[in-house]
């Protein structure tokens, strides 16, 4: 999962990219980096790390120029290092470089195609590099000395023949511009927005719509799966369709947890989404439990809160926060390793003992994935004197893995996968476990957008819809991204001696 801008303005844009990546950094926290072209020159900075961390006044004052692009990292495909960082850059044709959230599910066979058929490097195990360079190779075909905005969709409808899975891209073309496309279903996000300034208009491309309430550009709406946005050196917004087929099957699992709720996504507004996922809880509840005895609702910090709210009111029982949340530990359900997420749980989570003396508590969170979180979170609930100690989940069980995007690779990581409803109870420790119905997730997320023919709900109902995700895929996806084979990949990297790889940096 990672976050994507894209800015063609009047005047230096680093400082505003900056901005946008601030934003999304709940997207991505294991890298970030920033390009910029002034020149017929690119400026480069990315590292590991958080956006504050990453660039300082220095790196600000050398990115120069007046258009450029932004990523921040979570790595779901391929290592981590600093030479995973993105933006990444190819310098031929004219020079390109492109940052990209997504997995491509056919990245072996590209990788295969790039070496002995377009005769291009790859000089990292990033799916991300692999997009890059079959962007680059479609317009090198062309062989035009200077592209056009005709030109640069014909580069994309080629890269939607040939790639596979869910992908949204920003790229930056070396005194050319900026442009940005998404999967041919959409299960990516990707909005575009315009400004205006003193010297004529401003546009910008990224992740969520909430970067652009940041920084004062108006959504112009999504890009349209399949559709590419180009906006060229002079400040023109381009836009077609570039997919022979589309279909809008955004991923449902940005409702229920990675965006953030005062964003749009598809016309639909996250925060209305997950105060439906609240209502529709307080049913099942009310048609499941009835007698059930409940004093609080208390939500886990902080995506699951809105719902929480909604629940509590639609049940007419007292919601409190229950939980104190540090600040400035990062988001457990991507940290890598096991022990790193338990260990981080108590750091970040501290009780009231006041709102759980002696009281049924019905905890509420927005998913449970490994089960890490919600296990220590009803011990602490207990440890502070709560008598019952319930737990809800605005979203069904997670059973399967991810391969668009989000990192849930190893289905035998995930604590509902082959398991009921009644172990995975008794495993976290709960007194009552309720799940969210799928049937009703989707629909509170289609009930903001009825024109949406569906949803990507892999993670809940192993339906993988590009249609290439076969049991094959998915046990070379797990023996590469399983807990166990990631801290191996991290010990060889910290030993000495470890290959360096290639990266520039302002």
């Amino acid at each position: 999962m990672c976050g994507l801008v894209g800015i063609v303005a009047k005047a230096d844009v680093a400082p505003d990219i900056y901005d946008a990546l601030t934003v999304l950094q709940h997207r991505g926290q294991d890298a970030a980096g920033i390009v910029t072209c002034m020149g017929g020159r690119f400026s480069l900075r990315k590292s590991e790390g958080l956006v504050r961390d990453v660039f300082r006044q220095h790196h600000m004052q050398r990115l120069q120029g007046t258009m450029g692009i932004g990523h921040v990292r979570y790595p779901t495909a391929g290592s981590s290092g600093p030479a995973l960082a993105q933006p990444f850059y190819v310098n031929s044709p004219y020079g390109i470089a492109l940052a990209h959230n997504g997995n491509l599910t056919n990245a072996e066979q590209l990788t295969r195609e790039l070496f002995q058929d377009d005769l291009r490097h790859l000089n990292t195990d990033s799916d991300s590099e692999v997009l890059l360079n079959v962007f680059a190779h479609e317009l090198q075909t062309l062989g035009k000395l200077s592209p056009t905005a005709d030109d640069i969709f014909k580069a994309v409808k080629a890269v939607h023949r040939r790639c596979r899975g869910g992908y949204a891209a920003v790229g930056l073309l070396v005194n050319y511009g900026v442009v940005g496309f998404r999967d041919p279903l959409g299960i990516r996000p990707l909005v575009v927005g315009e400004r205006d300034s003193e010297n004529g208009k401003e546009y910008m491309i990224a992740s969520e719509s909430v970067a652009l309430d940041v920084l004062g550009f108006s959504l112009l709406g999504d890009v349209a799966p399949g559709e590419a946005i180009f906006i060229d050196n002079d400040g023109k917004l381009h836009r077609r369709q570039c997919a022979k087929v589309s279909r809008l099957r955004p991923c449902i699992f940005e409702h229920v947890y990675f965006a953030r709720p005062d964003s749009l996504m598809d016309s639909i507004s996250v925060y209305k989404t997950r105060m439906r996922q609240g209502e529709a809880l307080a049913k099942k509840i009310r048609s499941t439990r009835p007698d059930l005895n409940i004093d609080v609702i208390i939500p886990i910090p902080d995506t699951s809160r809105i719902a929480a709210q909604s629940m509590a009111s639609a049940l007419r029982i007292k919601f409190r926060e229950g939980f104190m949340k540090n600040r400035y530990i990062g988001r457990t359900f991507i940290m890598p390793g096991q022990s790193q997420r338990k260990k981080s749980v108590r750091q970040k989570l501290n009780p009231v003992p006041l709102e759980f003396e002696g009281k049924d508590v019905m905890l509420v969170d927005d998913s449970i994935v490994r089960g890490t979180t919600c296990r220590q979170i009803i011990e602490m609930a207990r440890d502070a004197g709560a008598r019952n100690v319930y737990f809800a989940s605005a979203a069904p069980p997670v059973r399967n893995p991810n391969v668009y995007g989000i990192d849930m690779p190893s289905a035998t990581e995930l604590i509902a996968h082959g398991r009921s409803v009644e172990e995975v109870q008794e495993l976290i420790g709960a007194d009552w476990l309720v799940y969210q119905d799928i049937e009703d997730l989707i629909e509170c997320s289609r009930e903001g957008n009825p024109d949406v023919e569906g949803f990507d709900c892999s993670v809940f109902d192993g339906e993988y819809i590009t249609g290439d995700v076969d049991q094959n895929y998915l046990d070379r996806v797990e023996s590469l991204r399983n807990d166990e084979a990631q801290t191996q990949r991290r010990a060889e990297l910290q030993e000495d001696g470890a290959v360096v790889g290639l990266h520039n940096d302002t």
